[in-house]
């Protein structure tokens, strides 16, 4: 957990398949602590073709099944049912708008929002920003990306920047972040 927190969590991310990645996990961990589904990580990477969008989004019935008698993942037919449509969906923005990233990061203009919490009590568990980028998810057939779902997913993938003034990781990933920010 530390590993992630500091090498990771809240810096800005700028791969489609990485943030297709990171939706399925926050998505897999509804309900689940995150340190279950980081334990299953690698597990994840494999069951899910490392997370490329046009390979999961080929999966059929046969392939839901085999995902679903999986050990290595979270054995939850709708939760492997959204992740393959998820793909299908993030093929369609990519044809849409260029990139997944694009898209994702509009929702923000484009760059990280950098919040100024004291303390982890302070940080919310959704904003506006997630309640429309939900929304507009939602609205386009992906699945498990309810607000507070989608505030995690901003986080983990640095279109939020939560880590609090006094946390030592704060300062690399300001120093990642457009000075129009600060």
């Amino acid at each position: 957990m530390e590993a992630y927190h500091d090498l990771e969590w809240g810096t800005p991310l700028h791969d489609d398949r990485g943030l297709f990645e990171l939706l399925t996990l926050e998505g897999a961990q509804a309900g689940l602590s995150w340190i279950t589904i980081l334990r299953r990580r690698e597990g994840y990477r494999r069951a899910f073709a490392d997370f490329d969008p046009a390979k999961v989004a080929a999966f059929d019935a046969a392939k839901t099944e085999t995902l679903l008698a999986n050990p290595e993942i979270i054995r939850n037919r709708q939760k492997v049912a959204s992740t393959i449509e998820n793909a299908r969906q993030v093929l369609e923005v990519q044809r849409q708008y260029g990139s997944f990233d694009s898209y994702v990061w509009s929702f923000v203009d484009h760059k990280p929002l950098i919040n100024e919490f004291q303390s982890l009590a302070e940080i919310p568990a959704q904003t506006a920003q997630s309640t429309a980028l939900s929304k507009a998810l939602r609205q386009r057939g992906f699945g498990f990306v309810g607000p507070t779902i989608i505030y995690a997913f901003m986080q983990s993938a640095g279109l939020v920047n939560d880590h609090i003034l006094s946390c030592p990781t704060r300062s690399r990933i300001l120093a990642l972040s457009p000075s129009e920010n600060r």
